[in-house]
């Protein structure tokens, strides 16, 4: 499939470090989704289960999109082609997707069309630098695999910018060094000291923003035409298997 990595970080998420940061990130999600209400949540790429996250939302109906079966997502389809319907989708979550992407432009203008106006997208990412940008000075450190494209905070606000994003909020989070251990303490005091003290030494970071309402109707190129959908989905075809979206 292209545009996507191959790789499951399944087995890496199941380790004392992985475990840890899902841990961790499922409380910041959870506290970023309080606010958003709507109609339709969908999630790009699946991380931990395929509820992990969407279980805390607090739209009508949800789903997850994933590269593959593995996870249980709703549906299996490409990021950078999704078969929902133009402003449609109330909220987009992207756990860690785009630092699996080749193709991160056209994940993103793709989640900026499904969106409706004043929708929500949340991002998750490893930062480049910070403690795990020595990671290849530390034996025995790595980051999950597949995750080749990372992405840095500064870069992904001016990408959300340049497609007039509102940057609503951001968040550095996970201060602990990237090397596998037998366990991983659970304490917040490392994550409250980091964040207070050594901010730019955070593992990740969480972008919040939000769609922006044009007052202008934009002429689409005749070239491009939007695919066949129906109640915001579309028809099963070659770019997607199936869109299941669940109700809460």
């Amino acid at each position: 499939m292209q545009g996507v990595s191959s790789h499951n970080p399944d087995q890496w998420l199941q380790s004392p470090l992985g475990a840890a940061l899902l841990q961790l990130e499922v409380r910041v999600v959870e506290e970023a989704l309080d606010g958003i209400f709507g109609e339709h949540c969908l999630q790009l790429g699946v991380w931990g289960e395929a509820r992990e996250f969407t279980r805390f939302t607090r739209t009508q109906r949800c789903a997850v999109i994933g590269e593959s079966l593995d996870g249980g997502p709703s549906a299996v389809g490409r990021y950078h082609r999704l078969p929902v319907e133009s402003h449609s989708i109330d909220a987009v979550l992207l756990p860690h997707t785009l630092d699996f992407s080749d193709r991160p432009h056209e994940v993103l203008r793709e989640v900026d069309r499904v969106l409706r106006p004043n929708g929500h997208i949340i991002l998750l990412g490893f930062k480049p630098g910070g403690l795990w940008g020595l990671r290849r000075l530390v034996p025995g450190a790595g980051m999950p695999p597949g995750a080749d494209h990372l992405i840095s905070e500064r870069r992904l606000r001016d990408w959300l910018k340049l497609l007039d994003m509102r940057i609503q909020g951001s968040r550095r989070y996970f201060f602990r060094w990237p090397i596998p251990r037998k366990s991983v303490s659970t304490s917040q005091k490392w994550e409250v000291r980091g964040q207070m003290l050594w901010p730019e030494l955070a593992a990740c970071y969480m972008l919040t923003a939000q769609k922006r309402v044009s007052t202008l109707t934009p002429v689409r190129p005749l070239w491009r035409r939007n695919p066949k959908v129906v109640g915001g989905l579309a028809e099963p075809s070659t770019r997607v298997s199936r869109i299941r979206f669940e109700k809460h």
